[in-house]
């Protein structure tokens, strides 16, 4: 793959001779005693002693990291390496390194994973270094680095080679950092609040939990269909069932849909589930979870989002009528009412199929009027149970859903609502999404007999929630496509691919 390539070969070639000369150019057994952040927080204060004093020949540190900037002066060089805490200025000399040195200046340049090892100095220009006494090549990198002044900015290359845009873009590798740090505090935050981390199966042998198209593999020792999942809910409620009364887990789910700025088809969300509660218990603890984060991160209560500002300590209720009409702008007697609002969204541009439940309709319109304008935090409660097939009915109006959804910026963060405990309601309903799978909804549910077999041993009063993982780093980086925060996101392939026969 690299025969055509002549700047590739010159490195290939370097690097034979750097063994014919007994220099391994992918050494190992080299230790890294301190990070390039560790090494500028020891020894800043040197830069306070006065000048010809500011070095210490008596302490010493060994460093590690990769290349990104060299500057050669004859007999000398200055080098910049850069681990995952920041970037150091390595001096190197003739006079101290000797053969070594010039080893270095043929053989080794940017993007070389390299050790030093020396004592602290600062620079003419105030600048803490290191003074190397010892320098060693670990890894001889034979493809180049992007040219320095341009950086890697092509977005599908970045996406593609994505340890390439993190080799290249700091401000990259933080947003996966502060990601990591995400996860950590909301698994904290739950674990505090005393709930079990639980681990459920991701193939299925009935895709639910969801209303989604799944992907659909095969167990050849089973010699059945499997389906990754959608969701973990009805396994996670089955263990309501069993005994536990506060579990969550932190998933990676798989729906067979298409892509854009906030989905993928590979994605993680947090759901939880939580015994002896209803949905209004949810919303106070999502409320809790959001001003732990913003604490625990050190970030503040406005965010910036996509040339808006959310104000993140501004929590509000509508309901979805509510909203249809004061945040829409539909009118009331339209939002109610099946005919009238069909007509409305065909005369607004919205596609329709030819027969759509008012509840469905009502869907329709919230994306197309009142999604988009939801950027301070804002619940939306009484869902149409027509799309809310495994929440509870609400005991005053068995046409809503004891259900809420919470949008940030406008996109769904988080779903929850009270569960569907009855067995006889769970199974007509999802009888009712059998119906319209039937008629050629690919995203309706299954019919799960063996979870309406679990529901009928009794699940206790439990209200549980999701939360899109990915959609929340989006919103606390101030990243607006989901392909920025997920490491390796899906990509159209490059060369046509072969479709896999049945």
């Amino acid at each position: 793959m690299f025969e055509n390539d002549a700047y590739v070969l010159g490195r290939i070639t370097k690097a034979n001779t750097l063994r014919e000369m007994g220099i391994n150019p992918y050494a190992n057994g080299i230790l890294k005693e301190s990070s390039t952040q560790d090494f500028l927080r020891v020894f800043d204060s040197l830069k306070a002693l006065p000048e010809g004093e500011q070095k210490d020949e008596s302490k010493s540190a060994q460093i590690a990291g990769r290349i990104k900037f060299v500057r050669l002066m004859g007999k000398a060089a200055f080098i910049k390496i850069e681990d995952t805490q920041g970037i150091l200025q390595i001096y190197l000399s003739k006079n101290e390194l000797g053969d070594d040195f010039d080893v270095f200046k043929k053989y080794i340049e940017v993007g070389d994973i390299v050790m030093a090892k020396g004592f602290p100095f600062v620079t003419k220009t105030g600048e803490l270094s290191l003074h190397a006494l010892e320098f060693k090549l670990l890894t001889k990198a034979i493809s180049p680095l992007p040219e320095k002044y341009h950086g890697l900015v092509d977005i599908e290359l970045r996406y593609r080679q994505r340890y390439l845009d993190l080799i290249m873009n700091k401000e990259v590798r933080d947003s996966f950092v502060l990601r990591s740090q995400i996860i950590s505090n909301v698994r904290k935050f739950f674990e505090q609040k005393g709930f079990l981390e639980v681990e459920t199966p991701m193939m299925h042998p009935i895709p639910g939990g969801a209303n989604a198209k799944p992907f659909v593999t095969y167990h050849n020792a089973l010699n059945v269909e499997r389906y990754l999942r959608i969701a973990p809910e009805l396994y996670l409620k089955r263990l309501i069932v069993g005994g536990f009364e506060a579990i969550f887990e932190i998933n990676r789910n798989f729906r067979n849909e298409g892509m854009d700025h906030s989905h993928n088809p590979e994605f993680t969300m947090i759901e939880f589930y939580w015994a002896y509660k209803d949905y209004k218990d949810l919303i106070k603890i999502t409320q809790e979870l959001f001003v732990s984060l913003l604490e625990s991160l050190n970030l503040p209560k406005t965010l910036p989002f996509d040339g808006k500002e959310i104000q993140m300590d501004q929590f509000k209720e509508i309901s979805y009528i509510d909203a249809l009409v004061e945040i829409g702008g539909i009118p009331r007697e339209v939002a109610i009412n099946t005919d009238k609002l069909y007509d409305y969204l065909i005369q607004s541009g919205v596609k329709l199929e030819s027969k759509m439940e008012l509840g469905k309709l009502q869907s329709e319109a919230f994306d197309a009027f009142v999604e988009e304008k939801l950027i301070n935090p804002t619940f939306i409660t009484d869902f149409p149970i027509a799309i809310s097939p495994l929440a509870r009915r609400n005991d005053k109006n068995p046409e809503i859903a004891d259900r809420f959804e919470l949008f940030i910026g406008g996109s769904e963060i988080a779903n929850g609502f009270s569960e569907l405990n009855d067995p006889l309601d769970q199974l007509e309903r999802f009888k009712e999404q059998v119906k319209a799978k039937e008629a050629g909804d690919e995203e309706a549910q299954y019919m799960d007999e063996d979870y309406i077999a679990a529901l009928s041993y009794g699940m206790p009063p439990t209200a549980g929630e999701g939360i899109g993982i990915d959609r929340l780093v989006m919103l606390l980086t101030g990243n607006t496509t989901i392909k920025d925060v997920i490491l390796f996101p899906a990509l159209k392939p490059q060369k046509p691919q072969k479709r896999i026969e049945e």
